[in-house]
């Protein structure tokens, strides 16, 4: 059976390139994993039409599907590094870096963020605070020991 993510040209669909858009922007380091992307756009799709043929509105059946399409991609690990580099770190490094720097350290990061369950709704939770805290302590290693 033929996916439906890609156009006949093989463009992205418009469900792949939503998340994609939104993968360039908060999870960068997964920007790339097309396999990922079509998995979920051909899911958030198939969402849709189930909704729509159950009777909802094409609003609701859109909420559902961008609801798959997004799970598990609400917070960003990448996009707190660039926050607190911009908030903790702006003398060392220039806004205009910050990006670039975040996506060097977000592999380097990686034992602190596996020690926390990182749901859509971590950055409402008081584990947030104590993430922060640890990549903030990490970022200075890293900047002390010149690896940043």
């Amino acid at each position: 059976m033929r996916k439906n993510n890609l156009s006949p040209r093989g463009e992205l669909s418009y469900y792949g390139l939503s998340l994609l858009s939104y993968l360039r922007d908060a999870h960068p380091d997964k920007a790339a994993d097309t396999a990922f992307i079509a998995a979920r756009a051909d899911r958030a799709r198939e969402v849709y039409s189930e909704a729509i043929r159950s009777g909802l509105t094409h609003i609701e059946a859109e909420e559902r599907a961008s609801a798959e399409l997004y799970r598990g991609l609400h917070f960003s690990a990448y996009n707190t590094l660039v926050n607190i580099l911009w908030d903790e770190f702006s003398v060392e490094i220039p806004e205009d870096d910050a990006r670039k720097v975040a996506l060097q350290v977000l592999p380097l990061c990686g034992n602190v963020l596996a020690k926390y369950t990182l749901t859509d709704d971590f950055a409402d939770t008081p584990a947030y605070d104590l993430l922060y805290t640890e990549l903030t302590g990490t970022i200075q290693i890293l900047l002390e020991d010149g690896a940043v």
